[in-house]
């Protein structure tokens, strides 16, 4: 197993390509969101690929203690729970008759957030960074 020197720290490659398998699963719950009639939020939160990567991310997460990368499965971590505190919120309102608009506006807030952390944290770790709040 090679390691990489990233900071004056050495990271497995194995658990770089453990956080890209990660971030592609993601990336593909997205993917389902946007090509079916589900809202992307709702196919990030609720689809096999992302429950898949947060299991993933907890059971990895001590291999990457310390290293760059512990910051990019928290991330990774927040996005999916944050996520699925929105698409609660969204149900909530739906709920009501005049919560309905703003569900849906939530929902699509939601998406377009979701979208946003995992392109950012994936193009975050191309260039070897760590993630920044």
């Amino acid at each position: 197993m090679t390691d990489i020197e990233v900071a004056g720290n050495a990271v497995p490659n194995s658990a770089i390509t453990v956080t890209q398998v990660i971030y592609g699963l993601h990336a593909l719950s997205i993917f389902i969101g946007v090509t079916s009639a589900i809202t992307i939020v709702g196919a990030f939160v609720f689809g096999v690929p992302s429950i898949i990567a947060v299991i993933l991310n907890y059971a990895y997460r001590h291999n990457v203690r310390g290293t760059f990368l512990e910051s990019h499965f928290q991330w990774q971590i927040r996005t999916f729970w944050f996520a699925l505190l929105w698409v609660l919120v969204g149900v909530m309102m739906f709920m009501t008759l005049i919560g309905i608009p703003l569900a849906w506006i939530t929902c699509i807030a939601a998406g377009v957030w979701v979208i946003y952390r995992v392109a950012r944290g994936w193009l975050t770790l191309q260039d070897r960074k760590p993630m920044v709040a």
